[in-house]
């Protein structure tokens, strides 16, 4: 089913960020006692962050953990609007907390990876947010489920929220990976396809899990051309009450955001860059039709198959021969510079879809 535009207020009107890139969101993954979110506040202040981010209900995984501060947190953040003229941010997981955050006058909202993943909740708070005008942003999903991160937009934006945007946190993984969680900014990048309006922030801390990795996510997603980051910095990472080790301090976080990192200009206007790039893109557009004739030559031939098959009562299953295909168009690949990984994502999916015509074939299911 082909999503549906959304009806999105852009993020430059929602009177909380504003231009050049990137639009940052920082503050530290919790709120623990009132000092520590007011120094954190002071220095993040110092250094030009517009909007403060702390987390007043913590959902974790086992009971006895810190569970965050609740309700009198939300205090803490008024007194960030009052003496620091800074718009403050939590995150919500169900509806009373949508009523505590607009009782005590939060900015901005978002949903947490747990919280995405479950359309019952996402429903509640979206009728909770019903007839307000409070920015959300929605984390992805903790599985890697792209319909699931568009489900949860699609309800919001029904309940009328249109100051919206998404937070792209990656996605929990039982492989042995550098990162906390995997990236896979192929759907990032898909979501930011079929949605272009919709505002984008990456949050590399929790992507990376450690302060060592928040720069190269960072740059990573600023070189994919996203607009904001969510970056958990806090006034004494060590003494933190959760995730310490992917906090930095205002002053690490002014040195990434000035010295560290570089933000990509999204076009130009160029002599040179216009006319090198229209040439270059003219070539990709006729190697795409070349692609698109050669898939479509070679699906011909595989319902061909399919029929000689269902002529012949053979299985259309034939594991070995692809096992070889497989490993010869890896080895064919390495030859022209292309990764093991890609060669393989995009043949599985060429052999995916003729079993399917096939099976259409001789489950007579198909008419030719």
């Amino acid at each position: 089913m082909a999503n549906k535009k959304l009806d999105i207020v852009p993020m430059y009107e929602w009177g909380m960020f504003t231009l050049p890139r990137p639009s940052v969101v920082a503050g530290p993954c919790s709120a623990e006692i009132e000092e520590q979110v007011m120094e954190t506040a002071k220095g993040l202040k110092e250094l030009g962050i517009n909007v403060f981010r702390a987390g007043i209900w913590k959902p974790r995984t086992h009971p006895g953990c810190f569970e965050g501060i609740g309700v009198p947190g939300l205090k803490w953040l008024q007194r960030v609007q009052k003496e620091y003229g800074l718009k403050v941010s939590t995150e919500v997981a169900n509806e009373k907390h949508v009523y505590e955050c607009l009782k005590h006058g939060v900015d901005m909202v978002w949903l947490g990876a747990r919280t995405t993943a479950n359309p019952f909740l996402v429903q509640e708070i979206a009728d909770a947010l019903s007839g307000s005008d409070i920015p959300v942003l929605v984390k992805n999903p903790v599985s890697p489920d792209l319909d699931l991160w568009i489900g949860a937009l699609e309800r919001l934006n029904r309940a009328g929220i249109k100051k919206l945007g998404v937070i792209h946190r990656g996605f929990s993984t039982f492989d042995k990976i550098k990162y906390r969680n995997d990236p896979h900014w192929e759907i990032a990048i898909e979501l930011r396809s079929r949605y272009p309006e919709l505002p984008f922030f990456v949050d590399p801390s929790h992507m990376g899990g450690h302060v060592d990795y928040i720069k190269e996510i960072s740059q990573r997603s600023l070189d994919l051309g996203f607009e904001g980051l969510m970056i958990e910095s806090h006034c004494n990472p060590s003494t933190a009450l959760s995730d310490a080790k992917q906090q930095l301090t205002p002053s690490q976080l002014k040195d990434l955001l000035y010295n560290q990192i570089v933000v990509r200009d999204a076009d130009s206007e160029a002599k040179e860059w216009r006319d090198n790039i229209d040439q270059l893109r003219a070539k990709i557009d006729v190697i795409d039709e070349n692609l698109l004739y050669t898939l479509g030559t070679r699906m011909q031939i595989s319902r061909k198959i399919g029929e000689y098959k269902k002529n012949n009562n053979i299985a259309i299953l034939q594991t070995s021969r692809w096992d070889a295909i497989l490993d010869k168009v890896v080895e064919r690949g390495k030859e022209h510079g292309l990764p093991e990984e890609f060669v393989m994502d995009v043949f599985n999916a060429i052999h995916e879809a003729s079993v399917d015509v096939q099976n259409e074939i001789i489950s007579g299911n198909r008419s030719e």
